[in-house]
């Protein structure tokens, strides 16, 4: 076994209502003094309200282009250096995030973030997902060191999009399956280790207990104990499973098999995870856990997550051309698929194929 290198949970971290208040103490508290913060167009609109007065700071705004792309990231921190930056706080959704993360590693400095989604875990994780300008998957890196300060304040995400919450069940979801695949083939498992196990395993048992309800309080504009743990769930506890398990606990199949979906230009207003949530499928049709995908099934259903790849804007008659492009980008050289064995082309393309045919009977 490769040694383990533990980022576990950010610096500081708080979620309830108010929680952006205490910003500017948590800012003088570090010491900051330049700030420059990193937005999206509609999370700042989500968020500026929570935000409170910044002007004993010198902060600088900029707005995020859409990508995190190695370009975005470099023309950030371009601005950032300009600047004489300190701090960079981002203010967004997973992308946004994840583009303030980079600057803040490329800049050798701190990141502050406030999600204004809870569709993926970036808000709490040490990584970035960079993405071509076209929004083709291109690899994830790893930071030397945690996020400084994570503040998230609940009521922004009751108002956010319904589709982003139900992506990050998606994505989350995914840490049971991917971590489990990598974990229990290990000869024996170290106290972290062991622990990324149990956080996977409560990501998995939270949203299925809770998923369904806090969807519905959402929907009813009321900031239930349900819904609070479903957040909570998709941003830190999904968050600890690779921070406690390293690369025993990122990714597996369900990642691979997005990253290839990415690069299908159908598949471009889905969500990742959404691209995910099918990758759970999938790689549990390779594992040959059909009773598992098949309780799994009534979930993804009232989730309105994707159970195929016309689900995901694929056109039926190009399924089985597609299939096999998918089948050949997830299982290319490096690829996440292959942490535990080597998995060939034809193994899972058999295995979408099956899966394609399953749930074109039970839909």
């Amino acid at each position: 076994m490769e040694p383990i290198h533990i980022r576990a949970t950010p610096g500081h971290y708080q979620c309830h209502k108010g929680a952006l208040d205490e910003l500017p103490a948590r800012l003088k508290e570090g010491g900051f003094r330049n700030i420059f913060l990193i937005h999206g167009e509609k999370s700042w609109e989500a968020a500026r309200h929570y935000i409170p007065e910044l002007s004993q700071f010198h902060a600088a705004f900029s707005k995020y282009r859409g990508e995190c792309s190695y370009t975005e990231i470099e023309r950030q921190a371009e601005l950032g250096r300009l600047h004489d930056a300190d701090l960079i706080i981002g203010v967004g959704g997973g992308k946004v995030l994840d583009v303030a993360k980079a600057v803040a590693n490329e800049l050798t400095i701190e990141t502050a973030l406030i999600p204004t989604l809870a569709s993926t875990c970036a808000a709490c994780t040490p990584l970035s997902v960079i993405y071509t300008e076209a929004g083709e998957f291109e690899r994830h890196i790893v930071y030397p060191r945690s996020t400084h300060l994570v503040l998230v304040e609940p009521e922004i995400l009751l108002h956010s999009p319904s589709s982003f919450l139900r992506a990050g069940i998606g994505d989350t979801l995914a840490k049971w399956y991917e971590a489990r695949s990598i974990i229990e083939t290990l000869p024996s498992r170290s106290v972290p280790i062991h622990f990324a196990y149990l956080a996977a395993k409560s990501c998995r048992d939270v949203l299925l207990e809770h998923g369904e309800q806090a969807l519905n309080d959402q929907k009813e504009d009321h900031l239930s104990e349900s819904f609070i743990k479903v957040i909570e769930t998709n941003l830190l506890t999904g968050a600890m499973v690779g921070g406690f398990g390293d690369q025993y606990g990122r990714v597996a199949g369900a990642h691979a098999i997005h990253n290839a979906l990415t690069h299908q230009p159908e598949t471009h207003s889905f969500l990742h995870g959404e691209k995910v949530a099918y990758g759970i499928l999938a790689q549990l049709a390779l594992e040959e856990k059909w009773e598992e995908i098949k309780e799994l099934l009534p979930f993804y259903e009232f989730v309105k997550l994707p159970v195929s790849l016309s689900a995901l804007g694929i056109p039926d008659v190009e399924c089985l051309v597609k299939a096999d492009s998918i089948s050949e980008y997830a299982t290319q050289e490096g690829e996440s698929i292959h942490i535990t064995k080597i998995v060939t082309k034809e193994e899972l393309l058999k295995a979408i194929t099956k899966l394609e045919a399953l749930t074109k009977i039970k839909h």
